[in-house]
């Protein structure tokens, strides 16, 4: 299949006439056009003379060299679409001038010329129009331009030039400022999305080759220089240089990267040269799969759109039966007069647009994914973000994502200082195991200079016996300590850190205790921060589920301040919690993306966190592309923004219409106020939906 931008779309209806006419078209049944990306998947068997026809018909066309593939310049964007804005924009100017013209020479000149200024006029902003709506007449296809049609024919008929010939303009000014504000939002995804780089420098038998980024393969080297783009995910072979993987993660604060380290596609190099070992495939990379997956986010209907949609294909033809009532009921029943009458009908045809009905939803879907996606948030389609401004109950794994993941000397009992560090250093020194690194670690920050153990023994399951400086020595679990009796002061201590859920290594030497670090899970630092937050946001229930202990569990519970917690969970355990939870909640779930597979899939939405990570990319519904949870809040908040602006943009649609509406009774309703308040609507609910796409600059105590 192959993929073309579109420029000139003027509305979510007119995409789905030109995409159901395309699909009639030989090999165009899987013709897809989308109005939110403004991208048209076609079979390249199908004429494209055809499809362009289709698409002039709405003023359409596809834009140059729009075919898209990793390698796309978009450079000429703006260009294009600025020139068709500019040439819409010509015309409605030209028929604004003409139509004053007509007003100030009403009285001057005759009658009749005065009525072909206003023809001039209402034909140069309001033919295509016509001639849709009248082509969707015949078909008895009833949309916006049926309607449109209707009421300028109606106009015309009745002799109200003046009335025919603003609806004309306005409503060609209206589909202009809608077409723009779509078009912002797209354009500021379309931004986002231009973060691959199109070329990399290939290091190949030491000669150095300029090459597409969708030829390297695994294996690959490649040179990176300072401002430039990491084409691919990859492994530093040489070089040290400072990373800003923004593209990724949302962070803009650079990262350190030398030999040995992974660095991700779209990560800008900052001052060093870099060597990089391509590991995957364009295609496969981190970055690959998030435009794409940000890409597909624009086409999934929420609940609300889809609703939307539906009632709009009822709601149009339920217009015209009232102006049809309208235009009827009060000449034949109430004496009315038939011009008056008549003129309220086509009034209410007008109103009835349902423009800015259809805007409530996209718009604010399409900023609010933006605004995330810059934010390194990942939301897989608008049904999600929905779904995220929703939940009331956030549930949370502990290990990897309110704590590191990595053990930490959490408690440190010495009893001989001097003998204590010196020995457990030269006996952890060489180990792999996580309590070793995390004594090792405790070890640096002390500056404590270790050697090597004259000799050194694993006992399995118990522990290590070493020589040091001569003298034999124990490190491990109490049951390691066998050969000595340890004093009740000390075990009592034992069993106290114990109970707060630490896990004990304790060195000796042949007669006693030299001391012992307590070790635990280290929380990260934003996890208090980042609960609080989500309760002022309105998210009820915060909890915690892990597989650890309960006096763990109650431990990091207390520090993080949920307000639930459960321990001693197996998966399945995990699974059953949040099936419970989703009964009278809605409940999401946080948690690493392998591990966390079975919970994150069982609750209503599914949170994954991990730098990139393939199986947090693919495993859940929204993914946070840092290493920790400091997004979080704000992303729940552009939701639950997005869902407001959404609620409120259908509010002011339908209740501007009720009003116009309304106006019909004394008879008040004109034209003009018809059209002005359909386009006020459009306008309104454009704009504030916009809005989400507007960050504020604010400190974050969890970055």
């Amino acid at each position: 299949m192959n993929e073309y931008r579109i420029k000139g779309l003027s509305c979510s209806g007119c995409a789905l006439r030109m995409e159901e006419e395309i699909q009639q078209l030989e090999h165009g049944e899987d013709a897809k056009l989308s109005y939110n990306s403004g991208i048209l998947t076609l079979n390249p068997l199908v004429s494209m003379t055809d499809v362009k026809k289709i698409l002039r018909s709405d003023h359409a066309y596809i834009e140059k060299s729009s075919e898209t593939n990793t390698g796309h310049d978009h450079s000429d964007h703006d260009h294009s679409h600025s020139e068709g804005n500019m040439k819409m924009l010509t015309l409605l100017i030209t028929s604004g001038v003409i139509y004053v013209a007509a007003l100030w020479l009403d009285g001057v000149l005759d009658k009749q010329t005065v009525i072909l200024l206003y023809v001039f006029a209402t034909i140069i902003s309001g033919y295509t129009t016509f001639f849709r709506g009248l082509k969707n007449l015949f078909k008895l296809k009833f949309n916006i331009d049926t309607l449109m049609t209707i009421a300028l024919v109606g106009a015309v008929s009745i002799g109200e030039w003046k009335e025919a010939t603003l609806v004309a303009i306005l409503f060609g000014l209206n589909e202009l400022l809608e077409g723009y504000g779509m078009e912002k939002a797209r354009r500021s995804m379309e931004t986002l999305l231009q973060v691959a780089p199109k070329e990399a420098l290939k290091v190949e038998n030491g000669q150095e080759i300029i090459v597409p980024i969708s030829s390297l393969q695994v294996g690959d080297f490649v040179k990176i220089k300072p401002g430039e783009k990491i084409p691919s995910d990859g492994i530093v072979s040489q070089g040290k240089s400072s990373v800003n993987e923004a593209a990724i993660t949302g962070e803009s604060l650079p990262i350190e990267k030398e030999s040995g380290e992974i660095v991700y596609g779209g990560s800008i190099n900052n001052e060093g040269l870099l060597l990089v070992r391509i590991n995957k495939a364009y295609e496969d990379s981190s970055l690959a799969k998030i435009l794409h997956l940000v890409q597909e986010a624009q086409e999934t209907k929420t609940p609300t759109e889809l609703f939307i949609n539906k009632f709009a294909k009822y709601y149009t033809p339920l217009i015209m039966l009232v102006a049809a009532l309208v235009m009827l009921i009060p000449p034949l029943l109430f004496q009315g007069d038939w011009m008056t009458w008549l003129y309220q009908g086509l009034s209410v045809l007008i109103v009835g647009c349902p423009c800015a009905l259809i805007l409530s939803s996209p718009i604010a879907i399409v900023s609010g994914i933006t605004r995330n996606a810059r934010n390194g948030v990942l939301v897989k389609g608008g049904v999600f973000l929905e779904q995220l401004g929703k939940i009331d109950s956030l549930a949370f794994d502990k290990t990897g994502t309110l704590t590191k993941g990595e053990p930490h000397v959490a408690q440190l009992e010495v009893y001989d200082e001097e003998r204590f560090f010196v020995v457990a250093g030269a006996i952890e020194r060489s180990s792999s195991h996580p309590l070793a690194k995390a004594i090792m670690k405790e070890m640096d920050s002390r500056n404590i200079v270790v050697s090597e153990p004259d000799e050194i023994q694993t006992i399995t399951g118990r522990g290590i016996k070493a020589k040091v400086n001569g003298q034999m020595y124990w490190l491990g679990n109490e049951k390691s300590m066998a050969h000595i009796i340890i004093p009740d002061s000390i075990q009592t201590r034992v069993e106290q850190l114990k109970e707060e859920g630490l896990t004990l290594v304790l060195v000796a030497d042949e007669e006693e205790v030299l001391g012992m670090f307590g070790i635990a899970d280290e929380i990260r630092e934003e996890s208090r921060s980042v609960i609080e937050s989500l309760h002022k946001l309105g998210i009820k229930r915060t909890i915690m589920l892990t597989g650890d202990h309960q006096k763990t569990a109650e431990k990091v519970a207390s520090a993080v301040g949920v307000s639930e917690f459960y321990g001693n969970l197996l998966p399945e355990g995990k699974v059953k919690r949040i099936k419970e939870l989703s009964v009278n909640h809605h409940v999401a779930m946080i948690g690493d993306g392998i591990n966390d597979a079975p919970a994150l899939a069982s609750a209503q939405l599914g949170i994954a966190m991990g730098k990139g990570t393939d199986s947090a990319i693919e495993t859940a519904d929204i993914v946070l592309m840092q290493d920790h949870l400091g997004k979080l809040p704000e992303a729940v908040s552009v939701a639950k923004k997005v869902n407001r602006i959404i609620r409120f943009n259908i509010i002011v649609s339908l209740g501007l219409k009720v009003i116009a509406l309304l106006l019909t009774i004394p008879g008040w309703l004109t034209l003009w106020i018809a059209i002005l308040s359909d386009m006020g609507a459009t306008i309104f609910v454009t704009l504030v939906s916009l809005t989400i796409l507007i960050e504020r600059k604010k400190h974050m105590d969890s970055q």
